[in-house]
């Protein structure tokens, strides 16, 4: 009954927080306040009561539309919502089955629930920044530094409060900052050969800080998953794309121009995040390594 409440919590709280993150969304590409004014619609600048503003319930009851000028509320409100509310509710139920194994199996340790706690708030944390980026990139081609740079540092700081907890030695946490650094060096050496094949920009470095963040979070192995599954993905939209007769005919279609790899990357770290280690178990048996 308990993981069936916290996992119904979690989801509302992740409402919320999608809620809050699509302001965030509207507003930085905008370099306007998070804060300032009160949510808005984007087009007559109607103040929204508080019932237009109840995360995913309003957009429904509005039919996509403000309610003052009838212009278009995109999906892409609902769709954040959902999203962080779905992987905010995942990670309380796969969470709090194991403070509940312990509990029946006897051997709760108060130290062990505090790190396991603190690594609990940490993927919260980490799946939000992944959906911000996600959809930044898709919308804007942008993945900003206010959000890459600290999320590399405080996924450094939470593996290594796994590392206190196992009592992993300081070698092994070098190792862990290497993978911060090679992952980031994989995009970069890709972006070097691009520029010297193509003779142009193709890859941007914020998709480098974006491997690096993945690296801090899921470690070297999981980030290149994440890269494996991102670039898959890419290729086949681009594939789908480049089989349409509009996309291929449109001077505007982003398709033939630039791909948002960073969205790709983010939907590839958010698998890795929740299936990354039975998907490397289930590949390195067979391949017998």
């Amino acid at each position: 009954m308990i993981r069936i409440l916290g996992t119904v919590f979690a989801a509302l709280f992740g409402l919320a927080f999608g809620s809050f993150l699509n302001v965030c969304l509207s507003r930085w590409p905008e370099g306007e306040s998070i804060v300032h004014p009160r949510s808005h619609c984007r087009k007559c600048d109607h103040t929204l009561t508080w019932w237009e503003n109840v995360p995913l319930v309003s957009w429904l009851a509005l039919r996509g539309r403000c309610r003052n000028c009838r212009a278009s509320i995109g999906c892409r409100y609902p769709l954040v919502e959902l999203s962080v509310a779905a992987l905010w509710a995942h990670c309380a139920w796969t969470n709090l089955i194991l403070i509940q194994n312990m509990f029946y199996l006897g051997f709760f340790i108060p130290q062990y629930a505090e790190i396991n706690a603190l690594h609990f708030l940490g993927n919260l944390l980490f799946l939000w920044l992944l959906v911000a980026l996600l959809f930044l990139d898709a919308e804007h081609l942008w993945l900003p530094n206010k959000l890459t740079i600290p999320g590399i540092l405080i996924g450094f700081v939470c593996r290594f409060g796994d590392f206190l907890l196992h009592h992993i030695s300081l070698a092994t946490l070098l190792l862990q900052a290497l993978g911060i650094v090679a992952a980031a060096a994989l995009i970069l050496l890709i972006r070097w050969l691009y520029q010297l094949i193509r003779h142009r920009e193709g890859i941007g470095l914020g998709d480098a800080k974006l491997m690096a963040l993945l690296a801090a979070w899921l470690g070297l192995p999981g980030a290149l998953l994440a890269f494996f599954l991102g670039v898959v993905l890419g290729a086949l939209i681009a594939l789908v794309m480049l089989a349409i007769p509009s996309a291929r005919s449109s001077p505007d279609g982003w398709a033939l121009k630039k791909l948002p790899l960073g969205t790709f990357l983010c939907i590839g770290g958010i698998i890795s995040a929740l299936w990354g280690q039975p998907i490397i178990a289930a590949y390195l048996r067979w391949s017998g390594l």
